[in-house]
């Protein structure tokens, strides 16, 4: 009996890890025969747990959703990362689960083995979140997409630009991408045949989704580096190019990964791509930055750079000089 329960256990836990999974595979991961997997699937259905099978030569099941949270089996490193997690969101970015989050993390501190809880605490007490206060998101709406992700759905959404304008969109899509203070959806715009990034905080989603569509090759192997560009460079009007004489380390501390692109050049300098709307703003920027550079585009900012620093100088010789 104890074999059996503890084969359940590990069956279940297995059904939870992906979408879908063969009866072979099921078979050798639990080590037993594909008749024994049907037996067990047949337990846990008993029990109330969804499983669901496809027809075929191999035969497949998958978990699916039913009238109550079916129990979540989580190894050591999950549990600690879901705490910590749950820690987190309960002063984060997505609007209303602040106080859903702290109940969530309530149940599981109750229940985790002595030898977590002293870990999930340490790291409790040594955290102090500062609340964001930028745009929140709707968790239901990044509920919707990233459920459009995965099963590869087409996505219709109204969509504000940062003019205030209103369109809009059918896109395929690909990846959320949290930058920490905003969430962002990269995806293939179908309308406009180009892979676009939107703000999740400025659409509003229609649902319910599209059809199913075959996902493309992705714009960039890296697509948290795509996605840094994107909010960085393409989306200004000028875009510059900096070689910088300063570590990538230190150049990174710095700017974060909207403000520009780094890319190391050598242990002592590194390149920077930043865009800006102005050319004034892109100067004074850059010469905050607090170390040596180059400029080697735009052009025009060369100029641009002259001029403000005359400017910066007249002001400090034309100051009253301090008693």
């Amino acid at each position: 009996m104890l074999e059996t329960s503890a084969r359940l256990l590990r069956l279940l836990s297995l059904l939870q890890t992906r979408r879908d999974w063969s009866g072979a595979d099921l078979a050798e991961r639990l080590g037993v025969t594909g008749r024994t997997v049907r037996r067990d699937v047949d337990k846990l259905r008993s029990l109330g747990y969804p499983v669901h099978a496809s027809t075929g030569t191999t035969g497949g099941y998958r978990l699916g959703a039913g009238a109550a949270l079916p129990p979540l089996l989580l190894d050591d490193e999950e549990a600690v990362a879901v705490a910590i997690g749950l820690r987190t969101a309960s002063g984060g970015t997505v609007a209303g689960i602040e106080e859903t989050s702290v109940r969530a993390l309530a149940k599981l501190e109750q229940v985790l083995p002595a030898r977590l809880r002293g870990r999930v605490n340490a790291l409790h007490s040594a955290m102090l979140p500062l609340p964001g206060r930028g745009p929140t998101v709707d968790p239901d709406t990044l509920s919707v997409i990233a459920s459009a992700c995965r099963d590869h759905h087409r996505l219709r959404f109204d969509y504000r630009d940062r003019d205030g304008s209103e369109t809009l969109r059918e896109v395929e899509p690909l990846r959320l991408v949290n930058t920490g203070r905003r969430w962002y959806l990269v995806a293939f715009d179908t309308d406009r045949d180009d892979w676009r990034t939107f703000r999740v905080d400025r659409l509003t989603a229609r649902t319910p989704t599209g059809p199913r569509f075959t996902p493309r090759d992705p714009p960039d192997q890296d697509l948290a580096a795509y996605t840094s560009y994107k909010l960085s460079n393409s989306a200004y009007r000028y875009q510059g190019v900096f070689t910088l004489h300063m570590p990538l380390d230190a150049a990174a501390e710095q700017i974060g990964p909207t403000s520009g692109v780094l890319e190391p050049l050598d242990a002592h300098s590194c390149t920077l791509r930043a865009g800006s709307n102005s050319l004034d703003g892109l100067a004074i920027w850059i010469s905050l930055i607090g170390c040596e550079f180059e400029v080697h585009s735009p052009p025009e900012l060369t100029t641009r750079l002259a001029t403000v620093a005359a400017r910066l100088t007249r002001a400090a010789h034309n100051s009253p000089t301090p008693d």
